[in-house]
């Protein structure tokens, strides 16, 4: 019989569910529903079966309460705790609350902090969910690490010659520190030299190179002679003495400004050296210089006009402008040749005799020894000049003031270095320098600055009438 004034879901009464059956176990004493003293079947059957005869009699046995004990059903009722305490919890209305459970401990989104509402959703997440969002931080992480230069690990990343090849280079700058000979420095040359040194630092620190800062100053070598400008062979010299570990030297001008620092020498022009360099100077050949020897004792490869063609052979690198050879920006790799060739240039005997015949110093010192000597010839290299020495257009200008696409620097293809060359002869060093500055800032954004700049500054004109520098 059923317990229930309900319908009973099963055909001739009763219930699925143990509680609510009279034989399912329940342990409180009820009434029939015809109003009779309540018989608890199943004690009474326990009753007969043991001789009892009735109700209340027999042994203990029969006046004891069924034991209500669960069942397992399957694989919900053994997961239902698990599913119900990982499913959200919501409290729609922050003034609820069941009597009954005044001042317990429970759940609130709105009073929960934020640790806790992230532990929470943590707790939520499955296995995988968290794996794979461990994997998304991490990635995001090397990603803006890698990505922002300054850094310290970055800069021994690139710098190992596992990774970054850094140690290879050296950059070497020369600073005018005492201000020459004949004249002191002003405003505008500090300002020259504070920007120019700044700017190559933070490239060597970008990308893990030495940098080595030469004091240019005038300085009495010998008894007999001021060599101002004729210092940069010594000055190589030395930086090959002190970085015994580095390859290549990039000797930089105080005048120049990198202005692409986004790009390595590794990838800019050694990755792919024999692709980016001439060495038949007959290509460009200002100077008119006769190339290559035809001199019968030479060997073949003196006699060729591109050396034995290897790249492993190149020990210098330089670039020529509208009158030559240009030393504003060059390099050389560390080898027996570069330190014989260093000590020919700076051979006291040849400034003695030819230093008033050569105007451009150690540059027409240099012309002179390529025009004379094969050995010099077959391991040198030219780079275009735009590759690692633009110029602005106030040099190399032709007579209608046309710009010429092989010197003067353009900002669609993005030219890795300009050189102010010759901006003391009638021109402004700091303004030139200044501009070319700014406009490698505005070129070289991240795209939080270009959305200051671009977008929030010019809806603050438009708004407020005024310009704002954010």
């Amino acid at each position: 019989m059923s317990l229930s004034r309900s319908t009973s879901p099963i055909p001739g009464g009763g219930w699925a569910t143990p509680g609510l059956d009279i034989t399912g176990g329940r342990s409180s004493p009820t009434r029939a529903l015809s109003g009779t003293p309540a018989m608890w079947q199943q004690s009474s059957r326990l009753g007969r079966n043991h001789g009892g005869g009735g109700y209340g009699g027999g042994s203990n046995h029969n006046n004891r309460y069924p034991s209500f004990s669960t069942r397992t059903q399957g694989f919900f009722g053994r997961h239902m705790r698990r599913l119900s305490n990982s499913l959200p919890r919501f409290n729609s209305s922050p003034y609820y609350a069941d009597k009954e459970k005044l001042g317990r401990e429970r759940w609130s989104a709105q009073n929960a902090t934020l640790p806790g509402r992230i532990r929470s959703i943590l707790g939520r997440m499955g296995r995988k969910m968290k794996t794979r969002l461990l994997f998304l931080l991490i990635l995001l992480s090397l990603l803006v690490f890698f990505n922002s230069p300054g850094t310290a690990f970055v800069y021994w990343w690139r710098r190992s010659s596992w990774f970054g090849g850094g140690e290879k280079f050296v950059i070497v700058i020369g600073a005018n520190v005492g201000g020459g000979v004949m004249d002191w420095k002003g405003g505008k040359e500090w300002a020259i030299e504070r920007h120019s040194l700044r700017n190559k630092k933070q490239y060597a620190r970008r990308w893990g190179y030495d940098l080595e800062i030469v004091d240019m100053k005038t300085k009495k070598r010998y008894a007999h002679e001021w060599r101002e400008g004729w210092e940069k062979a010594d000055f190589m010299r030395q930086a090959l003495k002190k970085y015994p570990e580095a390859e290549w030297f990039w000797w930089l001008d105080l005048t120049t400004y990198i202005m692409e620092p986004s790009y390595s020498l590794q990838r800019h022009i050694f990755s792919d050296l024999t692709k980016h360099v001439y060495r038949d100077i007959n290509e460009f050949n200002p100077l008119n210089i006769s190339h290559p020897f035809t001199d019968p004792y030479l060997d073949a490869e003196s006699r060729s006009p591109v050396g034995d063609g290897r790249p492993e052979s190149i020990n210098l690198l330089l670039s020529q402008d509208c009158s030559g050879f240009n030393l504003g920006s060059f390099f050389f790799r560390r080898s027996e040749w570069t330190d014989r060739l260093l000590d020919i240039w700076w051979d006291p005997v040849a400034y003695e005799q030819r230093h008033m015949e050569w105007p451009h110093k150690e540059q027409d010192a240099l012309e002179e020894l390529y025009t004379s000597h094969p050995w010099i010839r077959k391991h040198t290299a030219f780079l275009p000049q735009r590759m690692i020495n633009s110029f602005p257009e106030g040099a190399c200008a032709k007579e209608d003031g046309a710009r010429d696409e092989r010197f003067h620097y353009d900002k669609k293809d993005r030219d890795f270095v300009v050189n102010m060359a010759g901006c003391e002869f009638g021109r402004d060093c700091w303004a030139e320098l200044s501009g070319f500055k700014d406009l490698s800032y505005y070129l070289n954004r991240s795209w939080w600055e270009r959305f200051k700049e671009d977008v929030v500054a010019v809806a603050w004109k438009k708004v407020a009438g005024r310009k704002v520098k954010l």
